[in-house]
């Protein structure tokens, strides 16, 4: 029913521009602080080529280690994101973007016999598929 094509969502552990970024931030903090890679790697408990990896914006960084390198290099964590200008609508796909719609949609409806009527509509109309 949707008549259009819908994006594949990218692999969790695929790295994307956003990743890139903050890797990049990474370096440039590391570099300010006349820190080695190597040296990096051994204070937030990775390997030399893990933490060049995580520079290059190649592998995804996990909130914790994120937690961590910002420790380590002595920044907050929206350190790693500053300069970076992705609006909640860019991100999305045009079925993302409907799906939030309908859920603002939803919620501004103050009649919750109405909401529920809704509910049990969409429910019915799901299960025909």
């Amino acid at each position: 029913m949707d008549g259009g094509t819908t994006a594949k969502p990218m692999p969790a552990n695929r790295a994307n521009s956003v990743d890139r970024h903050v890797g990049t931030r990474i370096r440039e903090r590391r570099i300010m602080l006349g820190l080695s890679q190597q040296q990096m790697a051994d204070m937030i408990g990775v390997t030399y080529q893990q933490a060049h990896k995580y520079e290059r914006g190649i592998n995804r960084i996990s909130a914790g280690r994120l937690y961590e390198i910002a420790r380590v290099l002595n920044v907050a964590i929206t350190y790693f994101f500053e300069g970076l200008e992705v609006s909640e609508e860019e991100s999305m796909n045009p079925r993302q973007r409907m799906c939030l719609e309908l859920a603002r949609n939803f919620a501004s409806i103050g009649n919750q016999k109405h909401q529920e009527a809704l509910s049990q509509l969409a429910r019915a109309l799901a299960v025909q598929q």
